[in-house]
C-alpha cells in the first residue's frame, strides 16, 4: 500500500483529495496543526502528523518516510515546499504542489471582461503581487532537475462542496454568506470580469492522475468552463431569494474584504484553460456549469463564513 504525505488534509482541497486517495487503496498521512484537527483527521482514517508548515524538520521526515506528497494547505508557503524538496531530491517520488489562478490574475477591478486566456503554454503575465507565488511553482517544476517528479497542479475558481472537514471554498460560499448577511449580493465593481471554475471533485481526479501518470516538471491548470461574477453573483441571489445584486466600488470592497479578496479573489479575470492536464492525463472533468451548481446544488449557509 503506498503512503501519500498530505498536508491541508483539514482543508477543503485537502480534505477531497484525501477521500479520494482512501477510496483508491492509498496509506494516508496527514499534517495537523492540533490535537483536536488530528483526532478529527484520525476519525476519516487518515493518519495524523502533528505539527505546522514552518515545523520544517517534521515535514522533511514525514516526505522521506512516504511514497509521495501532496501539498494543498498553502500555494504561498515557500519554506515548507523547500522542506519536500530537499526531502525527495533523488527520488524519483512525486511531489504535487497546488497553485491557484489567480497568479494570473489582473487588476479588473470588475470593469471588465479580458480577452487574454492562459493555458500551460502561454507566457504567464504575473503581478508583483503574486510574483513570490509564482516563484514558488517555478520552484516546484524546476524540482525535476533533482530527481524529484514535481507537478503543480493550479486550479481556477473551485466549486461544490468538500468531502473532508471543512466543505467549503474559498469564493461563493463567502459571496453567498455576505449575501444572507445584508440581503443583497454584493459584488465588486460591476462584476463584468471573468474567472474559469471547476468543481471540487473534478479537481480530486486529477490530483490522483497527476499522482500516478505526471511526468517530472508538469504544470497543470484546472477548469471546465467560465463565469463573469455578475453571472455568479445574480444565480446566487436566485438560488437565496433575494432580489438583487449590488456593485461595490472596488475600493469600498478593499476596506470591507482585504485588497486581496477584493482585487484578486473577487474583482480580477483569470481566464485559464485546462489543456494540457486533458491531453496529456486523460483527465475528463464531469461537472460543467457553475451556474447550475449555484442555482440547483449550493448549500444555503447557515452563517458568515469565515
Amino acid at each position: 500500500m503506498r503512503t501519500i504525505f498530505l498536508t491541508g488534509a483539514s482543508g477543503f482541497i485537502g480534505g477531497t483529495v484525501a477521500d479520494r486517495l482512501l477510496a483508491d487503496g492509498y496509506r494516508v498521512r496527514g499534517l495537523a496543526r492540533s490535537k483536536a484537527t488530528a483526532e478529527a483527521l484520525a476519525g476519516r482514517g487518515i493518519e495524523p502528523v502533528l505539527g505546522g508548515l514552518d515545523d520544517s524538520e517534521i515535514l522533511f521526515d514525514a516526505a522521506r518516510m512516504s511514497d509521495g506528497v501532496i501539498d494543498t494547505a498553502s500555494s504561498d508557503h515557500a519554506a515548507s515546499t523547500q522542506a519536500f524538496i530537499s526531502a525527495l531530491e533523488g527520488t524519483s517520488k512525486p511531489l504535487l504542489h497546488t497553485s491557484g489562478s489567480s497568479v494570473v490574475g489582473d487588476d479588473a477591478r470588475g470593469t471588465r471582461a479580458s480577452e487574454v486566456e492562459f493555458d500551460e503554454d502561454t507566457p504567464m503575465v504575473v503581478s508583483p503581487l503574486k510574483q513570490p507565488r509564482r516563484d514558488i511553482d517555478v520552484s516546484v517544476i524546476d524540482a525535476a532537475k533533482k530527481g524529484v517528479r514535481s507537478a503543480v497542479i493550479c486550479p481556477s475558481l473551485i466549486y461544490g462542496v468538500g468531502r473532508g472537514l471543512h466543505v467549503d471554498s474559498v469564493q461563493i460560499p463567502f459571496l453567498a454568506a455576505n449575501a444572507l448577511k445584508h440581503g443583497v449580493v454584493q459584488i465588486v465593481g460591476a462584476g463584468l470580469n471573468v474567472w474559469s471554475n471547476v468543481h471540487i471533485d473534478d479537481v480530486a481526479d486529477l490530483f490522483v492522475l497527476a499522482l500516478e501518470k505526471a511526468p517530472a516538471g508538469a504544470f497543470y491548470f484546472a477548469e471546465n468552463g467560465e463565469a463573469s461574477f455578475w453571472e455568479i453573483g445574480a444565480a446566487i441571489a436566485r438560488r437565496l431569494g433575494l432580489a438583487s445584486t449590488e456593485s461595490l466600488d472596488p475600493q469600498i470592497a478593499a476596506e470591507m474584504w482585504g485588497e486581496a479578496k477584493a482585487y484578486y479573489s473577487l474583482g480580477s479575470n483569470s481566464r485559464v484553460r485546462a489543456v494540457r492536464a486533458r491531453r496529456e492525463l486523460g483527465w475528463a472533468p464531469r461537472r460543467a456549469s457553475v451556474i447550475d451548481w449555484i442555482e440547483h446544488q449550493m448549500p444555503r449557509p447557515t452563517s458568515m463564513s469565515h
